[in-house]
C-alpha cells in the first residue's frame, strides 16, 4: 500500500503516516500485545484489510468495531494522523 500522496511545488510528497492501534479483549490476546503499530491506512475499510492480512485470525471473529478517538467509526471514516484508533472487540453481556 502506498502512503498518501500531495503535490507540491511540482514534486510529489508522500505522506507517511505510523499509527498506534489499540486493542482490547480477545484482540489483545490475538495481536499478542496491548497495541500495534501500522503504516498509513486512508480509511477504516483500508485499516481493516491491512489488520487482516498481519493478523489472519481476526477475520475468524464474529465481528470487530474499530473506533476513532473513542467514538465508533464506519468504513469509510477517515483517519487522520495522531488519532487514537482502537479495536473493540464482539463483547456479550448478561
Amino acid at each position: 500500500m502506498w502512503p498518501e500522496q500531495t503535490f507540491c511545488s511540482n514534486i510529489w510528497v508522500y505522506i507517511c503516516i505510523n499509527m498506534k492501534v489499540l486493542a482490547f479483549g480477545i484482540v489483545k490476546e490475538l495481536f499478542g500485545a496491548a497495541s500495534v503499530e501500522v503504516d498509513a491506512a486512508a480509511n477504516i475499510t483500508a485499516l481493516k484489510e491491512v489488520l487482516c492480512q498481519r493478523y489472519p485470525q481476526l477475520q475468524k471473529l464474529s465481528s470487530f468495531m474499530i473506533a476513532i478517538n473513542g467514538t465508533y467509526a464506519g468504513p469509510d471514516s477517515v483517519i487522520q494522523d495522531g488519532d487514537e484508533i482502537a479495536i473493540i472487540p464482539p463483547v456479550s453481556g448478561g
